[in-house]
């Protein structure tokens, strides 16, 4: 019987998430616990790049994180942004975003619709004269720089943030008492085996979204109970409620 999930990413800032009417619908305890977080390259650790941020003159934006970190490097490197600078990001939220550290009026801001950089290419295609700087993770893949390149785009990718483990307290060690564990990324089983060495998993149910992360839960030895997306259930709140609803009937 499941009665207790940790859910490994933050909570829904949403009332409306189906995630709340998931927990009302089984009579479940849903806990929100990052496994993992995302923290800055230092100053020294960027330079180890040699990417000069002052050579470039428009910057693509993927996540608020690496609008965060780019704008907080620049500081460090006390890196003054030209005002012509031009930031091209895969959503508006992101763009606006940029409004915490430059006046957005007053910057030539672009952004596409679909999340995916893909969708920006044409404006960026536009400005084919701009050498575009990247902002990234330690934990990509070669999409972007490909997309860039089949263009013909003058561009640098460079890794400005990483991904870690967000360690477990010792009072959430000794309170882990879940019955069932959902993961997203593969850091986040690491961080599971990081955090518990001598896991045994017995009657605890694991569900995993996206191949990597099944992978991952499959490579570290576990059993995984509930893989998503299908094609039947593309998120994860529908497998997950679509699992419950099986092992009620049991």
């Amino acid at each position: 019987m499941i009665k207790k999930i940790l859910v490994s990413q933050p909570k829904p800032t949403s009332e409306k998430s189906p995630y709340f009417a998931i927990a009302e619908r089984f009579d479940v305890e849903l806990v929100f616990r990052p496994f993992i977080k995302v923290e800055g390259l230092t100053s020294k650790e960027f330079r180890q790049q040699k990417v000069s941020i002052a050579d470039y003159t428009a910057i693509v934006f993927t996540s608020r994180h690496a609008i965060d970190h780019f704008f907080k490097l620049c500081k460090e490197l006390r890196v003054n942004i030209s005002e012509d600078m031009k930031y091209f990001c895969v959503t508006e939220a992101i763009s606006l975003y940029i409004q915490k550290y430059v006046p957005y009026r007053k910057r030539k801001i672009f952004f596409g619709s679909t999340g995916k950089v893909a969708d920006m290419l044409p404006q960026m295609v536009k400005h084919k004269t701009e050498r575009y700087l990247v902002p990234m993770s330690d934990v990509h893949n070669d999409e972007i720089r490909d997309l860039l390149d089949s263009k013909n785009l003058k561009h640098t990718e460079c890794v400005m943030y990483r991904t870690v483990s967000n360690d477990f307290t010792e009072e959430e060690v000794k309170n882990f008492d879940y019955d069932m564990l959902v993961f997203f990324s593969p850091v986040g089983v690491d961080a599971l085996v990081k955090n518990f060495p001598d896991f045994k998993q017995k009657d605890i149910a694991i569900a995993s979204f996206g191949p990597a992360t099944a992978r991952a839960v499959k490579e570290a030895g576990l059993r995984l109970d509930l893989e998503a997306p299908t094609e039947k259930y593309p998120s994860m709140t529908g497998a997950l409620q679509h699992y419950l609803l099986e092992h009620e009937e049991e």
